[in-house]
C-alpha cells in the first residue's frame, strides 16, 4: 500500500462530521464523544495489524512490531477544546495512521513503530493540559491537586478518570511506554500566522517556549469617583493599564519571538462610582531561551515596582505556573528540514509558542522533533481554523519522509 495523503484529508472530514457540530469540534477529553473518536480511530488502524493498548494514563497506543525492540514513536492527540477546529491534534494522529499504513505494507520495519494518541492534551474540561504525555514522561507531580479539581458541573477529575478506566494513583506507570524509544515525531498545524505570512506550507519546529505565568495585584485606595480629584487618586487600575503597555515593549526589546500577554484583569470594588482599589492581573510570558525568559520576568517586576511608586500603589506577585523551554533534537531537526525541502522545495525553522505533547516526550530524554503546517489566518481553537488541503497533503508526505529517515538513522 503506497502513501495516500488524500485519504488523510478525507478521514479528517469524516471525523469532523462524526464528532463535531455547527459550532466546531466537540472531542473534549473524558467525554463520550472523545471515546467515540477513539473507537473510530481503533477501526481505522485495525487493517495495519498494529496492536492496540491503553496505558495507565489513558493514552492509546498502536504498536507495529519491528526487527528491533527499539521504537520510533509518532504521536498526537484526538481531543479538542469545546467548539474547536477540525485539525488541532487530530491531524497529527491521522497523518500518523497513514504513515503506519505505508510502513506496515512494506513488511517488518527495522524498528518497532508505535503510534500514540495522547490523552487530554488540551486540558479543556479540567484546566490542566498535557495529562497523558506528562504522566508518560514522568514529569507529572501534581496528582494531589488533580484529585481535587472539578469541572464546570462540579464533577471531580479523579471520578471522571475512573469512569474511563484510569486510576490516578497509577498514572505514572505509563512511563514504561517510553522505554526503548529511539525518536519521537509529531506533526501539528502551526496555530499562528508565521508560515502564512512567508507564503510557506511547512516548517520545522526548533522547540517549545518556556512559560512564566503570574498573578500581579496592584493595591490602591477605593474613593468616591465624583469627589476625588485626579491628582489625589490611588487608582490600582492605572497600575495594571500601564503594566499592560510596558510588557509589550519588554517583549519587543527581548526579541527572538518573545511574547508577553496580560490575559485578564479583575477590579474591586468594580463599580463605576468608585476609584479601583485592587486590580488583579494575569501575566503570561514566553520565550525559547531560558535566560531571556528570566530576564523578561525580572524586567516586568522592575517595571511594576516603578509604576507602583509613581501611582502611589502597592504591588504583589504570585507565581501560578512555569515551565522550562524545550529545544528539540539537533539531528532530527536537520532530518525534518530535509524532509520538508524534499516535498515543498523550501523550509523555515521556528519556535512553538503553544505547548505540545512533544515537549513532554523531549523532557523525558527521547530525541524529538515537530513539523508545522501552515494555518490560514493563524487561527486555531475555533471552528474557523483551517489549512489548505494541498498543504495538508504535503504535511503527510513530509511526516512520512521524516519517519523513513528516522527509521534508517535510529535503527
Amino acid at each position: 500500500m503506497s502513501l495516500d495523503p488524500a485519504r488523510t484529508v478525507a478521514e479528517l472530514d469524516e471525523l469532523r462530521a462524526l464528532t463535531g457540530d455547527d459550532n466546531g469540534a466537540q472531542r473534549v477529553a473524558w467525554t463520550e464523544t472523545w471515546e467515540h473518536a477513539r473507537a473510530w480511530l481503533r477501526e481505522k488502524v485495525a487493517a495495519t495489524g498494529a496492536r492496540e493498548e491503553i496505558d495507565e494514563a489513558g493514552n492509546q497506543w498502536f504498536t507495529l512490531t519491528g526487527r528491533s525492540e527499539g521504537a520510533l514513536l509518532i504521536g498526537g492527540h484526538i481531543d479538542s477544546v469545546p467548539n474547536g477546529g477540525w485539525l488541532d491534534g487530530c491531524l497529527n494522529v491521522l497523518a500518523g495512521v497513514e504513515v503506519l499504513r505505508r510502513i506496515a505494507a512494506e513488511g517488518e520495519p527495522p524498528l518497532t513503530v508505535r503510534l500514540v494518541n495522547w490523552a487530554d492534551e488540551e486540558g479543556a474540561r479540567f484546566g490542566r493540559s498535557l495529562f497523558g504525555s506528562s504522566a508518560a514522561a514522568g514529569s507529572m507531580r501534581d496528582q494531589d491537586e488533580i484529585r481535587e479539581r472539578r469541572d464546570a458541573n462540579g464533577v471531580r477529575w479523579e471520578d471522571a478518570l475512573r469512569e474511563h478506566g484510569v486510576d490516578l494513583d497509577r498514572v505514572l506507570d505509563a512511563r514504561a511506554r517510553l522505554e526503548g524509544a529511539r525518536a519521537y515525531l509529531e506533526l501539528h498545524i502551526e496555530q499562528g500566522p508565521v508560515l502564512e505570512s512567508m507564503d510557506l506550507p511547512l516548517g520545522v519546529v526548533l522547540g517549545t517556549f518556556g512559560v512564566e505565568r503570574h498573578r500581579v495585584t496592584f493595591r490602591g485606595q477605593a474613593a468616591h469617583a465624583g469627589s476625588t480629584p485626579m491628582d489625589k487618586r490611588r487608582d490600582a487600575l492605572a497600575g495594571a493599564a500601564r503594566l499592560e503597555l510596558e510588557i509589550r515593549e519588554i517583549a519587543k526589546r527581548t526579541g527572538g519571538g518573545a511574547v508577553c500577554t496580560m490575559g485578564g484583569v479583575v477590579t474591586k470594588p468594580g463599580i463605576v462610582t468608585s476609584v479601583v482599589e485592587t486590580a488583579e492581573c494575569l501575566l503570561d510570558q514566553r520565550h525559547l531561551d531560558a535566560q531571556k525568559l528570566a530576564g523578561m520576568l525580572a524586567a516586568a517586576r522592575d517595571t511594576a515596582d516603578w509604576i507602583a511608586r509613581e501611582e502611589a500603589l502597592e504591588v504583589d506577585w504570585e507565581k501560578i505556573w512555569s515551565i522550562e523551554p524545550i529545544l528539540f533534537h539537533d539531528e532530527l531537526v536537520e532530518l525534518a528540514d530535509a524532509s520538508v525541502r524534499e516535498v515543498s522545495g523550501t523550509s523555515h525553522r521556528l519556535p512553538s509558542g503553544p505547548l505540545h505533547d512533544a515537549a513532554e516526550v523531549a523532557r523525558a530524554g527521547v530525541p524529538t522533533v515537530m513539523l508545522f503546517v501552515q494555518s490560514l489566518r493563524g487561527l486555531s481553537h475555533t471552528k474557523l481554523e483551517d489549512t489548505r488541503r494541498e498543504h495538508l497533503e504535503l504535511s503527510v508526505q513530509a511526516l512520512d519522509r521524516l519517519a523513513a529517515k528516522a527509521l534508517e538513522r535510529f535503527a
